[in-house]
Order: structure tokens, then sequence, then C-alpha cells
């Protein structure tokens, strides 16, 4: 059985039909009570009291259910292009000006709320408006919205990593004295300490780095990028330096660079320091100590004072040219004295750490940047005692030290620079490290007589004279040698206590000294070889080696440094063929021979830098000489000032005695 589907309720036509008639009791209307409009399309007036008040809500004073949602259609019609509204939110964040007053507190959280919310929605086409954000003033609101901005934050460049390089750029930004926008202070806004906002800036960036430890990669490039350059303040570069520092404690994956980066600047600014005072006159080192400050100020001070300033001041235009130039060379100074207390200081703490601590040695941090940074740097004067402080604190990490510089300067496969240079360091450190033992110098002593000993071998038969290009190596060593005796001669004798004091030492006139084995004939060998080191080796090296070997009876070569006032290395220097030396021609006869002469740059020569001196007291040997022969040499002196002015009061007198 089927039954035809029906439609529900009644159809148009039955309603029709059987509509109800009107009620009889209604009465019906006179055609003077219906009001017929003059035009159909008018609509009747609506008139409002005039006692109501009416206020337009503005956008800051909107709920935040509401602020959410306006929020939400903005960037909508923003993709849609449409972009009034998406305006208006990034001016809610923008810095008030005259044309626009600064938005609520109340305002800029509901907001920031707002866009936590639809974080999804802010892609790589929201850049401006997420940028506009950042550089607001969120470091020096209230502790809630901090926390706020730090969930919008993390939320953000995890839904999103298009926008993390430019989220590390504004906290790398404000670890920094620079005003950054985030740092400044609105007038309605208390006042933010800087202390305060680092620390802020630290904690975000530490959480930042918790939820996505993807980041530290993309973090080094960035913090490298907004290190201050060399020409910047003293106080940049300390604040700077001291919030790197801070970052390696809760990212030590971070620490290895971060170190090596501080290091390669400092030496930037040491390097730059040696090539400006070789530049000025000759008293010049003088002048530049007497602008350095006194070290007793507080670093502390320097760094939370914001009026500290390393910028010149109008009445400079007046100074004469050299004094303003020593005066600048002593603000580099004092800035290389501050980062080098601060890294001392820095090393020092985690020289103490336990050794469980999982993070890379600081001696492998130490030792890592000696080869891929100081040891290629030319005429580095300071930065390096950070090594020379530390290796001493163990007999172990000198060994490393030591067989570290030695291998190096023996290594044919490296360049000639850095085997020279590692061979001036291997021999100042051995000569000036007062823990450096008698042991470790005489151990020092025969690794560079079996090299020289190869090395003469075989470069002895083919040589016609002394080349300083083709045997550059060989005279590296010598004349590694000869700084090493000059200071540590005692060591090489043989038969002493190593704890014998000064005065209970044989004196330099005994009839018989004892030289331990090797000592004589190493000298013998080299010094008096056709390959003549005592013409390529500094002058000034050669001239003291000279005169304490002599009154030790060591070896005597005064009569080959007069034979070498005859002889042109021009002549030898750079041949073609080895065969044959270059002719002489008048030109090259009145050549100066200074630069072929090895450089007598030894990396650890006297420390002066006021503050960070401290740390090397007790590590640092200074020079002493041979004591009788320098007390003779000071007589010798004081008798020839006297004689010149006996001398000149006998002229005088014989004058006044023939006037008369």
């Amino acid at each position: 059985m089927t039954s035809a589907i029906r439609p529900v309720g009644p159809t148009p036509a039955l309603l029709a039909k059987h509509a109800p008639r009107r009620s009889t009791l209604v009465r019906k209307r006179d055609d003077a009570d219906v009001h017929v409009p003059s035009s159909p399309s008018k609509r009747s007036k609506v008139t409002f009291d005039s006692d109501v008040e009416v206020q337009v809500v503005e956008e800051w004073g909107k709920s935040p259910a509401v602020v959410q949602e306006s929020v939400r259609r903005a960037i909508q019609k923003h993709a849609a292009g449409d972009s009034a509204s998406y305006e208006r939110i990034k001016g809610v964040f923008a810095p008030a000006n005259a044309d626009q007053d600064e938005a609520s507190p109340t305002a800029v959280k509901n907001h920031t709320a707002a866009l936590l919310n639809n974080v999804s929605m802010l892609d790589k086409f929201c850049v401006d408006l997420v940028n506009t954000v950042l550089d607001s003033n969120w470091l020096q609101r209230s502790e809630d919205y901090v926390q706020l901005f730090t969930q919008f934050l993390a939320n953000l460049v995890s839904a999103h990593g298009v926008h993390l390089p430019n989220v590390l750029r504004m906290l790398a930004g404000n670890l920094t004295p620079i005003d950054a926008p985030s740092q400044s202070n609105p007038s309605k806004l208390p006042g933010i300490p800087r202390s305060k906002i680092y620390e802020r800036a630290h904690k975000t960036l530490q959480y930042l780095l918790q939820i996505i430890p993807s980041a530290c990669r993309i973090l080094f490039s960035v913090l490298t990028n907004t290190f201050p350059h060399q020409s910047d303040s003293r106080r940049a570069h300390l604040i700077y330096v001291r919030n790197l520092l801070q970052i390696t404690e809760y990212a030590p994956i971070l620490q290895t660079d971060i170190l090596a980066l501080t290091t390669e600047r400092l030496m930037k600014i040491d390097v730059q320091v040696q090539e400006d005072l070789e530049d000025l006159a000759e008293d010049a080192e003088d002048r530049v100590v007497r602008h350095i400050p006194n070290a007793g100020s507080d670093v502390d001070k320097i760094l939370d004072d914001p009026e500290d300033s390393d910028e010149d001041s109008d009445s400079d235009e007046e100074m004469d040219e050299d004094i303003l130039r020593a005066r600048d060379i002593a603000k580099n100074v004092e800035k290389m004295d501050c980062i080098l207390d601060m890294l001392f200081a820095y090393y020092d703490r985690q020289s103490r750490l336990p050794p469980t601590r999982s993070r890379t040695g600081f001696m492998d941090v130490l030792l890592s940047q000696f080869q891929t940074i100081i040891l290629p740097t030319h005429r580095s004067r300071h930065t390096q005692f950070l090594l020379f402080h530390f290796v001493q604190q163990s007999e172990t990490y000198v060994d490393i030290f030591v067989g570290m510089c030695a291998q190096t300067s023996f290594d044919k496969k490296k360049p000639a620079m850095v085997r020279q240079a590692a061979a001036a360091y291997l021999a100042s450190f051995v000569a000036r490290g007062t823990r450096v033992s008698a042991e470790i110098v005489r151990e020092v002593w025969d690794y560079l007589s079996t090299e020289l000993k190869r090395l003469h071998r075989e470069y002895e038969s083919g040589c016609r004279g002394p080349d300083p290009q083709r045997y550059s190596t060989y005279y590296s060593l010598v004349q590694a040698l000869l700084y090493i005796f000059c200071f540590r001669w005692r060591d090489l004798e043989s038969g002493l206590d190593e704890d014998m004091e000064d005065d209970e030492l044989p004196s330099i006139y005994d009839a018989e000294r004892h030289w331990r084995v090797g000592v004589k004939e190493t000298f013998q060998l080299n010094l008096f070889s056709k390959l003549n080191p005592l013409k390529v080796c500094s002058p000034a090296i050669v001239t003291e080696f000279a005169r304490i070997a002599h009154q030790l009876r060591v070896v005597y070569v005064y009569h080959v440094l007069e034979t070498n006032k005859r002889i042109r290395l021009s002549r030898f220097s750079g041949a073609s063929n080895y065969t044959q030396v270059n002719r002489e021609t008048a030109l090259s006869a009145r050549s100066d021979e200074e630069h072929q002469h090895l450089d007598e740059y030894f990396p650890f020569d006297p420390y002066h830098l006021p503050r960070s001196k401290r740390w090397i007291d007790g590590d640092y040997r200074e020079w002493k000489g041979v004591p009788e022969l320098d007390d003779e040499q000071a007589v010798e002196s004081e008798s020839e000032d006297e004689g010149i002015e006996d001398s000149d009061v006998e002229e005088v007198t014989e004058t006044e005695d023939s006037d008369q």
C-alpha cells in the first residue's frame, strides 16, 4: 500500500480560500483616519531624546573579547587587501607622535593578548606588524605584561620560524647600552633600571632557547653582528661583553663560540693600539700612560653610569694633534684593560668549577683560541696573557702548551710566519714564566738543539751565506734559543740546586763554570756555521747574548759580529739560484738591512695595563740579566757621568783662569 507524501501545513490556496473574516467589533477606519505619506520611499523620521548622553567607544577602550575579534578581522582584511584596521593595530604598539597619542597600558595588554590568541595568523605577510610589536617598549612595562609578551614571543617563533631571526635580533639589541626602542621609557611608565632590562632580556632569551634549542645557531650569528665596533665606547664594549658571558651560563653550547668571538674582537683592539703607538713619536707610550685613568675606578660604576662616555669634548679642537692621538690610544688601552680584567675574572671562575659540570673545559677553550686566533695574529701585545696566566696554574697545562708551541714551530706543513710565531711564543713563555720549572727549560733546550742540529745538517751543504727568506725557520729557532739563554742561563748549568738563592750561586768570575752537556756544542755548531744566524737574528738580542755569553765564558762571538758588519744580506737574500750570491750594487749597499732582520717581537714582554696587571702578579719573571755584570756596568756608567761632570768643571775653571 502506497501513500502520497503530502506537504506539512496548509497550502497557499487553502489559506486564501479559508481566510478568516475581520471581527465586526472592530471599528472601520474612515478615510480621514488614514495618513498617506507624501512619498512611498520616504520613511518616518525617528527622533531621540536630547537629554540622553551619546558616547563613542575608542579602539583601546574595548573589552578583551571585542579586541580579540577586531584583531582577527583586521588581519583577515589585510590579507584581502584592506589594511585600514590593520594599520590601527600597528598604531597601538607604535610610539606616540604629534598626530597620535600613546595607547594606554590596558589597551596594549589587550592587543598583545589578542595577537597571542591569533598568533597562527601572523605569517610572513604580517612581518611589518610583528616588527612594530617587537620594537615596542615591552621591557619597561609591568612584570605581568613582560610575562605575557614572553609567551607571545614563544608562541610566535614556534608557529612561524620566519620571525625567529628578528626576535633574536631584538633581544640581542637589548643587551647593548644603546637605547633600543624596547628600552625607551614613555612618560606614562615607571623608570626601570638598565640592569633590570638586561635581566628581563636574558630571562626571555633563556626561555626561547629552552623551547627551541636549534635557535642557538641563529643566535650566535646575531650576537656576532651586534658586537660593538672597535671604535665604540668603553662602556658599550663592557656591557655587551658582560652580557655575552652571562649567556654562556644558560647556553653552554655557545660558550666556545662566544669566548672566541670576544677574544677575536679584543685582538683587533690590541693590534690597533700597537700600530697606533708605532706611528707616534718615541715618547708616545709615556704620554699614553699618562692619559689612562686610575685603575682603582669601579668597573660596575662604569657599567651602570649612562653618563659615562668616551666622546670628545668641544675643547679637544684646541689640543695638539699628537696629544689627541695619544688620548685616543689611551681610550683603547683602557677599553682593552677593562675587557681583559673581565675575562680574567670569568676564566678564574671557570677554573674553579667542578670537573663534572657539562661544559667545555676552560683550558681547552684557551688552547683552541691560541691555535686559531692568537697565534696567527701578528704583534698582539696583551691578549695572550690570558693563556700565560692560566697555563701556569698546572704543570700539566705547562707541558701541553710547551708541546703545542714546539710541535707547531717544527711542523713543515705550517706557514713560515706561524712557525716563527710559535717559536717566539715558546721562547717567551719559557723565559718569562716564573712557574716554568728548570726541568721544562732543559727539555725545551734539548728540543730546540735537536731540531737545529737536524736543520743545520740539511741546509749547511748548499748554503752560500745567510739567507733570511730560505732559512727563516732555522733562524727563528736560533733566536728563540738565544732569548731563553739570556733569561734562564742558570738553569742550564750543571750541578746547581734549583732552590738556591742568587747570593748562593757561584760568581761569574769563577774559573770554571760547568754547563749541561750540549749547551756549548749547540752554540759552536750553529753560531759559527755558514748559515751565520747572528747576522739575521735581531741585533738587540744578539748584542745582549754576546755580552752575557762572553762574561759567562760559554762562547765568544764578538769577532763574528765584527765580520758581520762587512756582510750585506742583500747579496744572499732572495737569490733565484742559491748556489750563487747576488751582485751587490751601490743602491743595495746603501739600503737599510733592518727589515731583513728577524723581528725582536716576543709576545710576553712586560705587561703594563694598570687594572688587569694584578692577575699576573707572581707569574711573571722580570729581566734581571747577570747581577754582578749589571752592577759593574751601573758603576761604570756612574763613573762616566761623574767624569763628564768633572771635565766640565775643569774646563770652566780653566776658562775662568785664562780670563783672569
